[in-house]
This record gives C-alpha cells, sequence and structure tokens, in this order.
C-alpha cells in the first residue's frame, strides 16, 4: 500500500539543535539532524508506525488532510511511504539457504574459524547492495 502524509517541520532554533517532525496522521514526533535527514526521519517513522499497526491488526490511517495546522516558523511537506516495500525492507527473519563450495575450501575455512553464514551476507550485500 503507498500512500502520502503531511508533516510539520519546525526547524532548529539555534546550530546545532535537531528538526523536529510532527506526523499529525500517526500523532507522533521524531527529529533529523538536516532537513533531508528529516525528511528520511519522517518517511522510517511512518513506515515503522504502518506495520507496526498492521501487525497488531489494525488500520493505517488514511491521511486525514495535506493542509495540517502549521506555525509561521514551520514548513508543512508531503511524504510519501510505500508500506509493502518498507516491509520487504525490514523483514530480517533468517531464511536457511543450502549452498556446496569444495571440500578443501571447507577444510581451509573451517580451520580459520569462518562464518559462513556471515561471509555469504557479505558478498550478497556486496553484489546486490543494501
Amino acid at each position: 500500500m503507498k500512500a502520502v502524509y503531511p508533516i510539520v517541520i519546525t526547524p532548529p532554533k539555534k546550530e546545532g539543535e535537531f528538526y523536529l517532525i510532527y506526523i499529525p496522521d500517526f500523532d507522533t514526533n521524531t527529529e533529523g539532524t538536516s532537513l533531508g535527514d528529516a525528511l528520511y526521519m519522517a518517511r522510517d517513522a511512518i513506515g515503522l508506525l504502518g506495520i507496526c499497526l498492521e501487525d497488531e491488526g489494525k488500520e493505517i490511517p488514511a491521511p486525514s488532510t495535506y493542509k495540517p495546522q502549521a506555525a509561521d516558523n514551520e514548513l508543512v511537506a508531503l511524504v510519501d511511504v510505500d508500506f509493502t516495500a518498507y516491509r520487504e525492507k525490514e523483514d530480517n527473519k533468517a531464511v536457511r539457504k543450502n549452498c556446496t563450495i569444495p571440500a578443501w575450501l571447507n577444510r581451509r575455512a573451517e580451520a580459520q574459524h569462518v562464518n559462513f553464514s556471515a561471509t555469504l551476507q557479505q558478498a550478497l550485500l556486496a553484489i546486490v547492495g543494501k
């Protein structure tokens, strides 16, 4: 499911402070170190809250309005979220894979206490990216 949610961003008052993000439809806040990070954090918070609601058997709230109340110093932005893609990205459940390697390589790797699962994961990440 894809949706677009409004957020309200309050810029930092001083250097080194964070952008505060309010997500009205989820009645929650998050923060970011920059405007780009604020948008990323808002998308992450919405995605996480959405899949948590689904896991609890609850409905993900639909966007109530695209023009939430904002003070003069605040920004209103829209954040798109693909809940299906977010769930897939966050699914860290381990899956068993069977692979075959030459016996000599197995002996050497075991002698060096190589963690086969970690090595395979690292190699796959290098190929497919994060």
